[in-house]
């Protein structure tokens, strides 16, 4: 699917790391491009959902992004979730309705106050360039809700089918649009003014459609995320980016076709 044209290696590194806030075991994967000499820009981007990343030909889409690059390496770590996907992931200290994403708090712990001192050791150089995390469907809302949160670490998020639908009130509850988790979290708060936004939904991605305006929630719950990024002032294309794929569907094959785009408009690989 992808033609590697350049010498760029790609090495994949697997790990396990003990949680104290997860008591249990965090599996990760690093791609690193060979030859580092620390002279590049080094950039970091987090994936959730890294058993999706092992699904894809991840090696060699990194590989071609380094085409033509040579001053600057993007490191890349997939995050492989646990069967407490549904309660690591999410917005912290805000449960859904359902009481879902309850230890979403400890997930952000985990990835600022553990995952990233061990990858930090385990590259052995500084972080010159950006800092990125992001994530597919429900790991996408976790990764902008923890980058959001923590912009002294992180300068740029991206979101392939986010699950912005993530709501405090069931749809026969009196629903409104207002009781939208991120959306409110947006409202409400504020991150550093030269954050950077990527954001996809598909144009398949599902077929809900709980307004009856012909269009599918997720196309709506994410424009009105970008919606609630310019009414902050982010600009677009500079700051937000928002990439809507025709057919695209709510799955790996989707999500690892747009990737390369997400890489060429986040990072300088």
């Amino acid at each position: 699917m992808y033609t590697t044209i350049l010498s760029v290696k790609v090495n994949t590194s697997n790990f396990k790391i003990p949680s104290a806030f997860l008591k249990r075991e965090v599996e990760i994967d690093i791609y690193a491009p060979e030859g580092i000499l620390g002279n590049e820009k080094i950039e970091l981007l987090l994936l959730n959902d890294g058993q999706d990343v092992a699904k894809m030909d991840f090696k060699a889409i990194l590989e071609n992004a380094h085409h033509n690059k040579r001053n600057h390496r993007l490191i890349v770590v997939a995050i492989k979730a646990s069967a407490d996907r549904l309660m690591e992931y999410g917005v912290a200290g805000i449960p859904d309705f359902k009481g879902r994403g309850a230890k979403a708090n400890l997930y952000s712990d985990f990835i600022i106050k553990e995952l990233l001192p061990f990858v930090k050791k385990k590259i052995a150089m500084p972080i010159t360039g950006k800092v990125g995390f992001a994530g597919f469907s429900l790991g996408g809302l976790s990764a902008f809700d923890i980058a959001w949160k923590n912009p002294t670490v992180f300068d740029v998020i991206g979101v392939f089918s986010g699950a912005f639908w993530w709501r405090t009130k069931d749809l026969t509850d009196g629903y409104t649009d207002a009781d939208r988790i991120l959306h409110s979290l947006i409202d409400t708060t504020s991150t550093k003014s030269d954050m950077k936004f990527w954001l996809m939904t598909g144009t398949e991605d599902e077929k809900a459609d709980r307004n009856q305006n012909l269009i599918i929630d997720s196309i709506d719950d994410t424009i009105d995320v970008v919606k609630a990024l310019l009414n902050k002032g982010y600009k677009r294309p500079e700051h937000v980016f928002y990439y809507e794929k025709v057919g695209g569907k709510h799955d790996v094959a989707t999500w690892e076709s747009v990737i390369p785009s997400f890489l060429n408009w986040a990072f300088e690989v």
